[in-house]
């Protein structure tokens, strides 16, 4: 539920009762050079009791630290809790608190220049009543200098029409659009740059598939301006976000609140950079997804998704598994991340990954693409274009047949155990630092990119030159 307390050493020390002589005077001992929990005792001076701190994290000794006391320190609040014990944790421990981010692309909502910039421009441009005023405003406000180009009969009709529309819209966008629905958003203006018009916060540029990789790849998209803004909307503790599909699925008693009331705004950050696109040829991934030895990597992988999330008590533990498309996706992604890394100038935690992945099976358009993009405000580089992409896939590709770690990450098999959800990878190879992945380094395997040592064969560039 998110709760957190101090440690009751109190109560750890007699057992979940008070001290048998009056005031406990507690004291720390420890003894030996590791700093391990065993050797670090607690002691009683008032009534000469003691305990190991390891007791600590022994069913044991957790059912002696009593119940959950609800507690929230950040908004200063105690509530109920059904939870029976607690559980220890350092101070240190990285799964005390997980941020919840909903991170968005500016995308254009509009086709016609005017139109979007009525949108982007609407602060400056609500107030304005009147014709004798938009002149006023065309003349002394800077922000509206792009108008300039437009007769002044069109920018009245185009504020008349965006506030008519606004005015009957009803539902905001925020309430309209779910969190599932942004990246389909998104992936019909990549996929299609030439609809859309440029904005400041976004310019694309078709590029074409990489020279060599037409056979796979469909089209390729330069980003050369993009925006992120990355809101956060509350956080976690012990259990990652990444281990679920989507913060949808998160349910409302694992998330913590960012305030006593309700929220009426978020802490939220910008970024600019750019990016680079690419839309895999469906027709190739389905072929490939229809042979068997795909499918029986596919079936250990979903075997491996229930087996992840049975062990975590996440409900429905065979739903939302993304399949291996996604793996394909997500696997090349991070493989042309440390490529970027090395040869773009770009520090690897500066790239942000974006994968588009779909079947088409719940009603909607099959989605087979990735985005990598900039997402640190300190980055200098070039993720270059055409020619130099195809010189990344190349070099990309071929780290990927092996790894300094092989032949134990070769032939690592995602149904090994259930603390990973992953096949041929390590940190040697595919998995990226955690700002960069959108998965938190799950379902990857760089066998179902090319063939690996241990024997795989149903690499998907296979072929590739």
């Amino acid at each position: 539920g998110g709760h957190i307390d101090e440690f009751p050493w109190v109560e750890f020390v007699h057992d979940g009762r008070p001290c048998s002589k009056g005031k406990p005077l507690l004291r720390l001992r420890e003894f030996g050079a590791s700093a391990e929990a065993a050797d670090i005792t607690v002691s009683c001076d008032t009534c000469n009791t003691s305990k190991i701190m390891v007791h600590a994290f022994t069913q044991q000794g957790l059912d002696s630290l009593g119940g959950c006391t609800g507690r929230h320190p950040h908004i200063q609040h105690h509530g109920k809790c059904p939870a029976t014990s607690m559980r220890a944790a350092l101070t240190g421990a990285s799964n005390l608190w997980f941020a919840l981010n909903v991170s968005v692309l500016s995308i254009p909502k509009e086709v016609g220049r005017l139109s979007q910039l009525m949108t982007d421009l609407w602060s400056h441009l609500s107030p304005i009543t009147n014709d004798a005023v938009l002149d006023y405003a065309l003349q002394t406000n800077g922000a509206l200098q792009e108008l300039a180009n437009f007769p002044k009969e069109e920018i009245w009709s185009a504020i008349e029409a965006k506030r008519q529309g606004d005015s009957e819209g009803g539902t905001d966008d925020a309430e309209r659009i779910g969190i599932a629905d942004l990246k389909r958003e998104e992936w019909e203006v990549f996929t299609n740059p030439a609809k859309f018009p440029r904005t400041s916060d976004l310019e694309l540029v078709s590029i074409g598939p990489p020279k060599g990789y037409e056979p796979w790849i469909e089209d390729g998209v330069l980003a050369k301006r993009l925006r992120e803004v990355s809101a956060l909307i509350g956080f976690t503790r012990i259990i990652s976000p990444g281990n679920f599909a989507d913060i949808d699925e998160i349910g409302s008693d694992q998330r913590v609140v960012l305030s006593r009331r309700a929220v009426e705004w978020v802490p939220a950050s910008e970024v600019k950079g750019e990016g680079i696109f690419l839309k895999l040829r469906d027709a190739e991934i389905n072929a490939w997804l229809e042979r068997k030895d795909v499918g029986e990597r596919e079936r250990e992988f979903g075997e491996a998704h229930r087996m992840f999330r049975s062990a975590r008590n996440i409900p429905n533990p065979t739903a939302n598994f993304p399949g291996l498309r996604y793996v394909l996706l997500h696997s090349l992604s991070h493989s042309l991340i440390r490529q970027f890394s090395i040869e773009c100038g770009y520090s690897a935690s500066s790239i942000r990954e974006r994968i588009y992945a779909s079947d088409g099976q719940n009603g909607g358009e099959q989605m087979s693409g990735i985005l990598l993009y900039t997402a640190a405000p300190d980055s200098e580089g070039t993720l270059g274009g055409r020619e130099i992409l195809s010189r990344h896939l190349d070099q990309a590709l071929e780290d990927m047949r092996l790894c300094a770690s092989d032949p134990l990450c070769s032939e690592h098999d995602p149904t090994d155990e259930n603390l990973t959800l992953h096949g041929a990878t390590c940190h040697a190879c595919l998995f990226a630092s955690e700002t960069s992945c959108e998965r938190s380094n799950k379902y990857l395997d760089r066998s179902v990119l090319v063939d690996t040592i241990a024997g795989s064969r149903i690499g998907f560039f296979k072929d590739a030159p």
